[in-house]
């Protein structure tokens, strides 16, 4: 073979070798590598994400609580990103630091150079008229449209919730949620999330060279179109929750009121509170931090979380109790000797007159009396765990002690003790009814949440029963089928006839009794008085209430934290809102100028008002 002949062989060889490589890198290329791929869709194509317009939220009479406004995110493509980027301008347009632009930077490299990221998120209407004019000097960026919660009347904040990001743990546990996805973090917000949220489309359209939209991509065959939340109606009255707010201003505390009739809220205030729009926006984090820190917890939802000893509002189950283990009637007698006596046991009471039958005792909330009472149910049975036991289970009944199972997220249990909590505490067979008799008023180990308590009395107003109370009456336009749901009617255990008597002797509470400020002149309202013991500070203030007498359509709780006397904060507010709701107007001025303006946060101004008293 010639030279010549093997030169040809080696030149060949050489084009074959190079065709071959050729092959194996346009395999790769094309094949096993997407990143050119991506590169080449990201210069010509761009997914947009079309957010959905979260539902609204009304108020049972149609008052709109929460809409939505529009907001721009700020995109960014790290890949598309030019060499020469003028990043002092771009700072400058989005009103940035450069080490916050280099911050940002490193995210989105972070999170993937080829896929979106947010950069800047929740820009303004204004601030986007300005971006969007320079945009196309910054290949890789774009704007994305998103809506914002707005809160016209910055009202209900604990009950509303506010939405936020959703953190990579949800990402994680939910394949729905994408990074920078909102989401519901509290209150109806986050309960209903799944109704309100509604559902994402995408829009796919070609942009040039200068990063510009040019038109759909193959006419929007491939677009998906959002699908809004869905809208609620609450039932909430704003304009009662409003009131509310207002009689609480500058108190730490709690309103509940339901509909004893169908369970529905009608308002939940808890005290101090804020405004739900500084947890939206840009500021959220910053606001959310100054909130977090506040000494006063306005981020704390006192009417679902905070547990008080019911104190003497609890006087009113003790008797039902007794009446129907059958250790009490109507015209039982207990004597007074200003307090309870056992042995060298004391437990004190006020100055009245004695003896006492069933009705002035809940009319004059006598602890003698209760004590005797509630010894004589747990004494009726061989031994104190039994006769606990008996007892306890009727108090659950009331809904007391555990959750209400109200369609809010974050509700905590109340507190009963069970048997095996003295069982360790005084150890197994040492302990009896006299160990314990401080529960007969409403004290020692006992503790609720003012949503209970509004629970237990909605279920004295129904004379045996309770509604599981809830929020929310209508998803877009459909009513709560009560049959198909969690809403259930929930028996005390307690005959309807005993109740008479109980019911009785609140209406006389308020007429001549300890709770006359929260009388309302041709309204028949039933209430009891409390002062819950504070190891703290001053003992809190507290009344549960309904009305009319005869026909409820309003059962309500309030805590006054360190308001001394239940007559003294939570009777008067009771009472007014009992007539806000009833007649839409008030008839007594005078109290509700002393509860608008009395203050118990600032302690000069409290000084101020005790003199007054």
């Amino acid at each position: 073979m010639s030279n010549l002949e093997n030169r040809r062989i080696v030149i060949a060889f050489i084009f074959v070798l190079i065709a071959v490589i050729f092959l194996i890198r346009l395999f790769y290329v094309q094949v096993i590598d997407s990143h050119y791929k991506l590169d080449a869709n990201n210069n010509v194509k761009r997914h947009i994400i079309k957010y959905p317009a979260r539902g609204l939220i009304y108020d049972r009479n149609g008052k709109l609580l929460v809409y939505n406004e529009a907001a721009y995110d700020l995109m960014i493509t790290p890949k598309l990103i030019k060499d020469e980027f003028d990043t002092l301008s771009f700072c400058n347009l989005l009103e940035i630091s450069k080490d916050q632009f280099i911050d940002k930077i490193k995210k989105a490299k972070g999170y993937s150079l080829y896929k979106s990221s947010i950069f800047e998120k929740e820009i303004s209407t204004k601030s986007y008229a300005k971006i969007q004019e320079q945009l196309f000097n910054y290949p890789g960026f774009f704007v994305q449209t998103r809506t914002l919660r707005t809160y016209p009347d910055k009202t209900a904040s604990h009950l509303l919730g506010y939405v936020g990001e959703a953190s990579p743990k949800v990402i994680e546990q939910n394949s729905y949620y994408k990074s920078g996805d909102y989401i519901g973090i509290s209150g109806i917000e986050r309960e209903y999330e799944a109704e309100l949220r509604g559902k994402r489309g995408v829009k796919i359209v070609m942009v040039d060279v200068f990063n510009r939209e040019k038109g759909k991509f193959l006419n929007g065959s491939y677009d998906s179109t959002a699908v809004s939340g869905k809208d609620l109606k609450l039932t909430i009255d704003a304009k009662l929750q409003k009131y509310g707010e207002k009689l609480m201003q500058n108190k730490k505390g709690s309103i509940v009121a339901i509909d004893p009739k169908t369970g529905e809220i009608l308002a939940l205030v808890s005290m101090p509170t804020y405004d739900p729009n500084l947890l939206v926006g840009r500021a959220r984090s910053k606001n959310y931090q100054e909130l977090s820190n506040d000494t006063l917890k306005p981020l704390f939802n006192r009417a679902l979380m905070a547990k008080y000893p019911p104190g003497s509002t609890f006087k009113s189950i003790n008797a039902l109790i007794g009446l129907q283990e059958e250790v009490l009637t109507p015209n039982t007698l207990y004597s007074c000797r200003n307090g309870y006596y056992s042995g060298r046991f004391h437990m004190g009471c006020h100055s009245h007159k004695s003896p006492v039958n069933l009705e002035f005792s809940i009319q004059t909330s006598c602890n003698s009396y209760y004590s005797n009472v509630f010894r004589s149910i747990i004494d009726k049975y061989p031994t104190a765990e039994e006769g606990y036991d008996v007892w306890r289970n009727y108090v659950l009944n009331f809904g007391l002690g555990k959750k209400t199972n109200i369609d809010l997220p974050n509700e905590l249990s109340g507190f009963v003790p069970e048997t095996e909590y003295y069982d360790r505490y005084y150890r197994k067979g040492s302990w009896n009814s006299l160990t314990i008799v401080s529960l007969a008023i409403g004290q020692g180990e006992l503790g609720f949440t003012p949503m209970q308590m509004a629970n237990m009395t909605a279920t004295i107003a129904n004379r045996g029963y309770h509604i599981t109370p809830h929020i929310v009456k209508e998803v877009d336009g459909l009513q709560i089928d009560i049959n198909n749901s969690d809403i259930q009617q929930i028996q005390s255990g307690i005959d309807s006839i005993h109740f008479d008597k109980v019911v009785e002797a609140m209406f006389q509470v308020v007429e001549k009794g300890t709770g006359t400020k929260a009388k309302i002149e041709g309204i028949e309202v039933c209430g009891k008085t409390g002062t819950v013991q504070n190891p703290h500070g001053d003992d809190h203030s507290t009344f549960i209430a309904f009305a009319p007498k005869d026909d409820p359509q309003i059962a309500i709780s309030v805590y006054v934290e360190n308001g001394y006397w239940g007559s003294r904060w939570a009777a008067p507010i009771a009472g007014l809102m009992i007539e806000e709701y009833l007649r839409d107007s008030i008839s007594r001025p005078y109290i509700e100028k002393q509860m608008l303006e009395g203050d118990l946060i600032h302690p000069q101004k409290v000084l101020i008002t005790n003199a007054q008293e």
